[in-house]
């Protein structure tokens, strides 16, 4: 009786988790990292773990019961992460309903074992997800690999040109850009969204990829090295882009360097690459690259003298000055001078490239300048975040204050998976607000709180703490007027803290 009822608290608690490793890209390990940032962001759930252990010790030396109670009192942990979620719900596609079975696999194994030994299936919940994580891993490799087949099929019948770019950040700005630079003369497919994975890009091809399209502009995402390679096996490009090497994914990949290594792969089939030699980084490799014979295009926000450059808001190409880029006020020069670089390698006229600069379209949630009825002004930002773009936010929400003599607020919850760093990015963001006489920080979630709340306070910014998205929405409603800015600096899921 008492197992069979383990089994159901564990088998109730389940969904919660399973969500969260469906939010992080059902990666082994990252279950049990997000139940630990919740623990170090509350001592309350810390207690409760406390209580679990003190009622599994008593079901050692007393009544059976307190084994249930047990396993039902580490279903309360940790505090706050909801079972539903607010910001996505759980998806039960497919590969969540193998995963799901797997997991239920082994939670009756453990719970047919003894009396003993069924409350652990619930106190260790989350490591058995993660253990589920790494047993389907090999047959979600064989399973994926039917549909990689057919879109390597499609892209070897269509012959496209393709165009691959990555990048710590940047890639999907700079892959909308490089779509619209070329639609004028070419039919293009670009790899919708963020599909930046091996899965995203074969169903881009499979279901969007027809005879007659001229360029594929497939954007690549990697966690470590390997991936990136793997996808030029499959989709091999002809131009590479490289759009920064920053700070991004720190926590998995822990240097700039090991970034630099999986990131460059991008380049190891390219005849062409395309990079921003800004970036110290990028420029060592435009010299390797060039010393291996390969053709490189460099871009540059700050050399006149770059094969691509947008300085100043001047156009150069190959040393040619072609008159003023009138770009919209949400594009980002960089990226711009990126997707210029990539057309103009791919043989498109300069000249015309840069007539349709003006036209460039926002990127939803990069930036984007939204015009509220009351006269004040949002300026999105939540897609994602990085100390580079975070810091630039900031300094644009400031200068549109300048001209509207209004104040600027800040929303955010601040940067995640920046590693040992996290803390000291997250600080100097809050200091870079309170620089820029921000009348307002909004600190949203406990993630980030303490290194935001570090750097915030101390000048005339408010420091104002809150629980969630929309709590800090009404907040700032309340709070703006007209000519006023409200910065939304990134937006993380419900399942941080």
């Amino acid at each position: 009786m008492i197992q069979l009822l383990c089994l159901l608290v564990a088998v109730a608690g389940a969904p919660r988790w399973l969500r969260v490793a469906q939010r992080e890209h059902y990666l082994p390990g990252s279950v049990t990292w997000t139940e630990q940032l919740w623990l170090s962001r509350s001592r309350a759930s810390i207690g409760v773990w406390g209580a679990v252990l003190v009622a599994y010790a008593l079901g050692l030396f007393g009544s059976d019961w307190f084994f249930l109670l047990a396993a039902a009192l580490a279903q309360l942990s940790p505090l706050g992460l909801p079972y539903r979620g607010r910001t996505s719900k759980l998806a039960w596609t497919p590969r969540l309903r193998r995963l799901a079975l797997v997991l239920l696999v082994l939670l009756v194994l453990l719970v047919v074992w003894s009396p003993v030994v069924a409350p652990l299936a619930s106190l260790f919940l989350v490591a058995l997800v993660d253990l589920a994580l790494w047993l389907v891993k090999p047959l979600e490799k064989r399973l994926s690999a039917t549909y990689l087949e057919q879109a390597r099929t499609k892209v070897a019948r269509a012959r496209p040109t393709v165009v691959a770019i990555t990048g710590s950040y940047g890639k999907t700005t700079t892959k909308n850009y490089l779509a619209h630079l070329l639609s004028g003369t070419r039919s293009v497919l670009a790899s919708p969204a963020s599909f930046n994975n091996a899965m995203g890009l074969s169903r881009a091809v499979n279901e969007g990829l027809v005879p007659g399209t001229e360029v594929f502009v497939a954007e690549m995402g990697t966690y470590g090295k390997g991936e990136i390679r793997a996808l030029c096996e499959v989709f091999p490009p002809d131009v590479a882009v490289l759009t920064a090497i920053g700070e991004v994914h720190l926590q998995r990949m822990r240097s700039r360097e090991n970034i630099l290594a999986a990131k460059s792969e991008i380049t190891e089939k390219a005849a062409t690459v395309v990079l921003d030699i800004d970036e110290p980084l990028l420029a060592g490799l435009a010299e390797s690259l060039a010393a291996q014979g390969k053709r490189v295009v460099r871009c540059s926000i700050t050399d006149a003298g770059a094969d691509a450059a947008i300085v100043d808001g001047k156009v150069r190409v190959e040393g040619k000055a072609l008159g003023a880029a009138n770009l919209p006020p949400s594009v980002h020069p960089l990226n711009a001078a990126l997707a210029l670089g990539a057309a103009v390698a791919l043989g498109e006229d300069p000249k015309e490239v840069v007539k349709r600069l003006k036209s460039l379209p926002s990127v939803a949630h990069r930036l984007e300048p939204v015009e509220q009825p009351g006269g004040s002004w949002i300026l999105d930002d939540t897609y994602n975040s990085n100390p580079v773009g975070a810091a630039e936010a900031v300094r644009r929400a400031a200068a549109l204050v300048e001209a509207s003599g209004g104040r600027v607020h800040v929303v955010t919850p601040g940067m995640v998976e920046l590693g040992p760093v996290q803390d000291e990015r997250n600080e100097a963001l809050g200091r870079a607000v309170k620089a820029a006489g921000a009348a307002t920080l909004v600190v949203v979630g406990r993630t980030n709180g303490r290194a935001l709340r570090r750097g915030g306070e101390g000048g005339s910014t408010d420091v104002v703490d809150v629980t969630t998205r929309e709590e800090a929405v009404r907040l700032v409603e309340q709070r703006s007027r007209a000519g006023d800015v409200v910065l939304f600096e990134n937006d993380l899921p419900d399942h941080y803290p």
